[in-house]
């Protein structure tokens, strides 16, 4: 890009942040997103003829779906099931026409539960909540729960039965809006608890055991681009995650609108993933051009932060693919001019041609429409050992395909820290055969047991996964 048109951009758009990511992401980048590109087709060029293919990690069960067979609906999910989608295998926009078919949550019938695979078993942990969303376990095993519809944190303690906590208590109120929860520093004991409200991020003193917040938040990030509720009820969400070493601290935030429609200045700082230091100090731009990072997690093994994405609506049934990928310092990941690579969004035909070939390829495609939500690798010991770091991410479900999809968790499969490009359905059932929906996961994360708990605010409930170990 010459000098003379980066200064044009920033002169007129206010997403500097984003462009100025794609300037630096030059040649590298280049280079980077090839290999992207080249590493989907080969696993599209291996499951060509739509059988199901072994999984690259070697956990094959021979049921990979792939094609058209792999964007399916919530009629094809169930636990075992595994899907890999690739860039070969997206439709052209407006293949099928936009549709509004929200979900409209119904009461869980009386013959409904959710569904794992053979050897686990589901618990209702705890109901009765208020829109539990975000959850996060603390090193002592406490579990945190931003309810952020009634501005604040929960914490349930767990007791000797372990399908159901002891203790439930309200840690903080007069949030606003809060969503991610991390403890810091990292380790067996933290001092601080840090919340992610809406447009800021707070702390407050924190012990080991502490039912109730033991000292007055203290914003640490005060000014987060905040706002943005869309059709769906996104784009309010900010999540945290520390650094293995603990230098630095990743806030995702969501763009304000679905595809840029809007005044472009209010996309300024939005649809990234920013980088500060645990005081607030020391402010960067990690990586840009991601629509909507609700979940971001990093890998216990290589440190890299990874992220859970809702990519836009409003191009069919089967565009865009939601995702869950690593994410590249300096990296630009489309929106709004591309999606999934150098495909254009025809919303902005002809924009900026100079960044096609910057736009990193995501690790892992998923249904799209799906909303994919928190994220959290599996770092317990109950699992069998196939499960161990690999990823989980909840999928809250459609509202903008004809056929639903979402409405589970799913496992992201991994070797050696790597994604393979596919992942599994591990919970589902939360649609009835007839297509109501009476739960909606949200959150995900490792209690100290091993077992896996699952946060649902279309039901109100947190369930508890466990593997019956034979």
């Amino acid at each position: 890009m010459k000098s003379s048109h980066f200064v044009f951009v920033l002169k007129h758009f206010s997403i500097l942040a984003l462009m100025f990511l794609a300037v630096l992401f030059s040649c590298g980048g280049r280079q980077h997103a090839a290999n992207e590109s080249a590493a989907n087709s080969n696993n599209a060029e291996a499951s060509s003829d739509g059988n199901p293919t072994p999984d690259q990690s070697g956990k094959s069960d021979g049921k990979t779906l792939t094609g058209q067979a792999a964007y399916g609906d919530y009629s094809k999910d169930a636990p075992g099931v595994r899907r890999r989608i690739t860039p070969a295998d997206l439709p052209k926009p407006y293949a099928t026409r936009s549709v509004d078919n929200g979900p409209g949550v119904d009461s869980r019938p009386s013959n409904a539960w959710p569904k794992v695979p053979a050897g686990f078993k589901v618990d209702e942990y705890m109901p009765g909540l208020s829109t539990p969303r975000l959850i996060r376990t603390a090193p002592n095993g406490d579990v945190f729960v931003a309810e952020s519809y009634s501005n604040r944190v929960r914490v349930l303690r767990p007791g000797q039965d372990p399908a159901k906590p002891e203790s439930n208590e309200i840690f903080l109120a007069d949030l606003n809006k809060p969503f991610g929860i991390a403890f810091y520093p990292l380790g067996p004991n933290p001092q601080y608890v840090y919340i992610a409200n809406t447009d800021s991020v707070v702390r407050v003193p924190y012990q080991n055991g502490d039912l109730k917040a033991r000292g007055a938040a203290e914003v640490v990030v005060p000014d987060l681009p905040s706002g943005g509720r869309l059709r769906g009820g996104g784009h309010w969400t900010r999540d945290i995650a520390f650094s293995n070493d603990g230098k630095r601290m990743f806030v995702s935030v969501g763009s304000h609108s679905n595809d840029m429609e809007d005044d472009p200045k209010i996309e300024e700082r939005r649809a990234d993933i920013l980088e500060y230091k645990p005081d607030g100090t020391g402010y960067r731009l990690y990586a840009g051009g991601i629509r909507n990072a609700v979940g971001i997690a990093i890998h216990p093994q290589t440190g890299e932060l990874w992220a859970s994405v809702n990519e836009r609506d409003g191009l069919g049934d089967d565009l865009v693919p939601d995702y869950v990928t690593r994410v590249k310092d300096g990296g630009f990941y489309g929106w709004p001019w591309y999606y999934i690579g150098p495909n254009q969004d025809p919303t902005h035909e002809g924009e900026h041609p100079e960044l096609r070939d910057k736009v990193i390829v995501p690790d892992v495609l998923i249904q799209s429409h799906s909303a994919s939500l928190e994220m959290v690798f599996y770092t317990g010991k109950q699992f069998p050992n196939e499960f161990q770091n690999d990823a989980f991410a909840a999928q809250h479900g459609s509202w903008n395909r004809a056929r639903r999809t979402g409405y589970k968790v799913i496992r992201v499969l991994l070797r050696n820290g790597v994604p393979t490009g596919e992942y599994e359905d591990f919970m589902t059932g939360f649609v009835t055969p007839d297509g109501k929906v009476w739960g909606r996961p949200v959150g995900v994360t490792v209690a100290k047991d091993g077992s896996l708990l699952v946060s649902d605010d279309g039901s109100n409930t947190i369930w508890r996964v466990s593997y019956q170990k034979k």
